[in-house]
């Protein structure tokens, strides 16, 4: 079926609709990995997002229920170039149209995504409406009348309404080597020595599996638990999960994370760095078209190092905003933005980008370690 993508500044693509029918509406903006479209459309961090995707064929490999990182899809809309007629991978359990079918999720296909994605650098990520059934006019007016991301709060939507423990296949996939040792498909998880609250505010799965692989039993809570009720349960360690929406609009979640400075080790990461930010008493503004994809270079200001990094967030902190017993320790090296820090003072530290990936790179997944290090260091 026909499709339409408008911005809200008036420009409109054409494409066919795959997966769902309708209207819908969202903030366009776009990612540039060239894998991983699964794990993208199932991360809570893009509730509200029409995501476009700037590699040019998508759904090659379908839809796998190991590869998920919540139990459903979380973007408002789909943007691709050229959906794949097959999925053909062993692991494929349904393809990418039957999947957004299943869960409602509109796609739109034939887009130019070179165009548009040059569009959204110039011009910044905006409120959009994809729709099989308004008129280009009608699409741009739902645009310019849906929500803005700024003072969103989406964390209420995407949190856990009930504690659990991850209990979750965690173990790492490999290939089978006798010779070493390794038997089998998964490579066995070590001692759990650590006992960890997780703020759920959006958070991956793929961030459970890797904290169960560097030794962490991992509680997952509520966005609005209270500090007392966190320290109540005695944990070694408390880890700010990644999540979507403005970090500044959650007032209620910054004030019980101060309540938690000082008593416990605080580990952030995404969202979690942008709530820090604020607990710190610095300030998170939003970035013109954010960081979405696996190639972002940041720079470690204590080694030198450069990594590569998988990112995903459109707002930022702001450096000038930071007291001075925060020491900012990372920086993206394409805009200078900050993209790590500690507290001088308190054991807490942050990354904006994702250690875990899911997809990119697995140059960052060191972090895990420095935060069981934290915790042992302040036993």
């Amino acid at each position: 079926m026909k499709a339409i993508l408008a911005l809200e500044d008036g420009r409109t693509f054409e494409g066919e609709s795959f997966g769902h029918t309708g209207t819908t509406t969202g903030e366009a903006c776009f990612n540039t990995s060239m894998t991983g479209y699964q794990e993208i459309i199932t991360d809570p961090s893009y509730r509200g997002q029409i995501v476009t995707m700037t590699y040019p064929l998508i759904g090659n490999y379908g839809i796998n229920p190991e590869d998920a990182e919540s139990s459903q899809p979380h973007v408002r809309g789909f943007v691709i170039g050229e959906l794949s007629p097959v999925a053909s991978s062993w692991r494929s359990r349904q393809t990418l149209p039957e999947y957004f079918s299943e869960h409602n999720v509109i796609g739109i296909e034939g887009v130019d995504t070179r165009a548009l994605t040059k569009h959204l650098r110039s011009a910044g990520a905006m409120r959009s409406c994809i729709s099989t059934e308004l008129s280009a006019d009608e699409a741009v007016k739902a645009a310019q009348n849906s929500s803005l991301m700024e003072g969103s709060d989406f964390v209420k939507e995407v949190s856990t309404s009930e504690t659990y423990n991850w209990d979750g296949e965690s173990r790492d996939w490999t290939i089978p080597n006798p010779s070493s040792g390794q038997e089998g498909n998964y490579r066995e998880l070590p001692e759990a020595k650590y006992n960890i609250v997780a703020y759920d505010f959006g958070i991956k799965y793929d961030i459970l599996r890797h904290l169960r692989q560097n030794g962490f039993n991992v509680k997952v809570v509520n966005s609005c638990t209270s500090a007392e009720d966190i320290l109540a349960m005695n944990p070694d360690g408390v880890f700010l999960s990644n999540g979507p929406g403005d970090p500044a609009a959650l007032d209620y979640i910054h004030q019980e994370v101060k309540n938690l400075l000082g008593k416990t080790p605080i580990f952030g990461i995404c969202l979690g760095h942008q709530i820090l930010t604020h607990v710190f008493g610095g300030s998170t503004y939003k970035l013109k078209f954010g960081h979405r994809g696996g190639n972002h270079p940041v720079k470690d200001l204590r080694s030198g190092k450069v990594t590569i990094t998988a990112q995903n967030h459109g707002f930022a902190t702001d450096s000038e905003s930071l007291p001075d017993d925060v020491e900012v320790t990372h920086i993206n090296l394409n805009d200078q933005t900050v993209e790590g820090f500690r507290h001088a003072v308190h054991p807490a530290f942050s990354v904006q980008y994702h250690p875990e990936a899911a997809p990119g790179p697995n140059d960052a997944t060191y972090f895990f370690e420095e935060f069981a290090e934290l915790i042992e260091s302040n036993r």
